[in-house]
């Protein structure tokens, strides 16, 4: 989930990380009062406020969706032309209402996984603003340490150490203030913020995306949500064999086999453990992505009874009776049961190994078959 300019800065503040005064408004006359309160700034001796579209693209400044005004009517007039525009591909819904600052000079800080390291590093340099990735090379990236970033030697105090609890307080994978201004009184303040929530930590942070549930920007379709919300992990890949397996290992196995065998998986879902309880909502919702022309049943035991997990598909294919080409393969513990169950309730019979398994729903998907 990530959260827009004006939530990420309440979540600055809250760690003494200096920003401007700001107010949200969503209507030109919140805007007007808001600039009033808050204007003072010293752009041609008016009382400057700066008017910023709140949303989660970036190249806001480039795209015209931050202006500098002079007074509380051009904040009316500025968030009324913004209020309902496309900015970027995104539709401007509320915009900050923020203070003029002095700058003197812009730098960039960030917190976030370096995927390639498998750990969390601070990126900063005394150059930020806009296209600061045009800057890499000036960019240094400092690592953490992996179980108490917070405490990772040479790491600065003040605003960095803050924002590194905050990334891990968090369960972030990015928070980035930039610009991070240097005033004109030579104190620094977040200038912009960015923080982007890791959505397998909902469990642990129900308050915060509950708090910033409105306004942040779900990540992932309608459906991967829903399966969030169920505690189902779903990917969707855009290919069109669904797979539906147990364990995150053999569904990853059987989504390279289907592109050994020359197609494309349609997503990534494993019902393993206790998930096979949801065969039903897992079923649906693997089912009604776009594209999808077969499906693949993936299940092999060892601890997990293959029979268990089958009856969970057989009962949720029961219930929803789509039309659509489907192979089984079963391996373990149950297997005997499980095949015996597929073909008295079903009239379904699994295929004999897993490759064959593959090369059938391969095969079915080439061939277009509908739902």
């Amino acid at each position: 989930m990530r959260l827009t300019e004006a939530q990420s800065k309440l979540l600055f503040a809250e760690r003494d990380i200096p920003v401007p005064r700001s107010r949200a408004a969503t209507t030109p006359e919140d805007a007007n009062a808001a600039a009033s309160d808050l204007g003072g700034g010293s752009v041609g001796e008016s009382q400057a406020v700066v008017v910023k579209a709140q949303v989660h693209c970036g190249g806001r400044g480039k795209a015209g969706g931050v202006v500098i005004v002079e007074n509380p009517d051009e904040a009316a007039e500025t968030t009324a032309r913004l209020l309902g525009s496309e900015l970027n591909g995104e539709i401007v819904t509320a915009v900050l209402i923020e203070e003029a600052v002095d700058i003197v000079t812009e730098r960039y800080l960030s917190v976030t996984v370096d995927a390639s390291a498998g750990r969390p590093v601070v990126m900063r340099s005394e150059r930020g603003g806009i296209e600061v990735e045009a800057m890499a090379g000036d960019i240094e990236v400092f690592p953490l340490d992996p179980v108490d970033p917070a405490s990772t030697p040479g790491l600065r105090d003040g605003i960095e150490r803050n924002l590194v609890e905050l990334f891990v307080d968090s369960d972030a994978l990015t928070v980035e203030i930039n610009p991070l201004a240097v005033t004109a009184g030579g104190g620094l303040v977040a200038l912009d913020g960015k923080i982007e929530l890791d959505d397998s930590a909902r469990f642990r942070q129900a308050e915060l995306h509950h708090r910033f549930g409105s306004g942040a920007e779900e990540i992932g379709s309608e459906r991967e949500r829903r399966a969030a919300e169920l505690d189902l992990r779903l990917i969707e890949l855009g290919g069109e064999v669904a797979v539906l397996a147990n364990g995150a290992g053999l569904t990853m196995a059987t989504m390279d086999a289907i592109v050994a065998a020359g197609g494309r998986p349609a997503n990534f879902c494993e019902i393993g453990g206790d998930a096979y309880t949801k065969a039903t909502p897992a079923l649906e919702l693997v089912l009604a992505q776009p594209g999808v022309r077969s499906l693949l049943v993936n299940f092999c035991g060892a601890f997990a009874r293959c029979d268990v997990m089958t009856e969970g598909v057989i009962e949720a294919w029961v219930r929803l009776r789509p039309r659509i080409p489907v192979a089984f393969s079963i391996a373990g513990t149950g297997r005997d049961d499980a095949m015996d169950m597929l073909r008295s309730r079903l009239g379904i019979e699994p295929h004999p190994t897993m490759e064959a398994a593959v090369r059938a729903v391969v095969a079915a998907a080439s061939e277009g078959s509908g739902r």
